[in-house]
């Protein structure tokens, strides 16, 4: 199984939001044993180093990203994801670019605490409880 998690999910773990971070450390720790892959799209990458460049500083952020180029698979983004959900006409285009990402590269899922943000998906998009009622923990 092929799982793309959506930025926030991630940043739930590294910025230790409350009430979230617990399902966020569980699930990431499920890709850790290999229990399923992990995706990220490679925008998610950007977005993360950003924002914790901001209060981690570059070397902080810089060890993070690296930890989670070796954990997750990266789904990369293309000339054609970005056509794709430039076409799709959806009213959040990042959004739309990481559900193209997911797609382009054969995810089974998509978890995301914004499930509005992928209506259109014809992927399943899941919340990080729905999916842990999936896997049985």
């Amino acid at each position: 199984m092929r799982v793309m998690f959506d930025t926030n999910v991630v940043l739930d773990l590294l910025l230790d939001r409350e009430p979230f971070v617990t399902d966020a450390k569980i699930l990431i720790s499920k890709v850790e044993q290999g229990e399923f892959t992990g995706l990220l799209c490679a925008t998610t990458i950007t977005t993360i180093h950003y924002l914790l460049l901001k209060s981690n500083g570059k070397e902080k952020s810089s060890e993070i990203i690296e930890s989670l180029l070796k954990l997750f698979e990266i789904a990369p983004v293309t000339r054609i994801v970005l056509e794709d959900a430039l076409q799709s006409n959806d009213k959040d285009y990042e959004d739309a670019v990481l559900y193209k990402s997911a797609y382009h590269a054969s995810a089974s899922m998509i978890v995301t605490r914004d499930r509005k943000g992928f209506s259109k998906a014809e992927l399943p998009v899941l919340n990080p409880q729905e999916f842990l009622v999936l896997l049985k923990v």
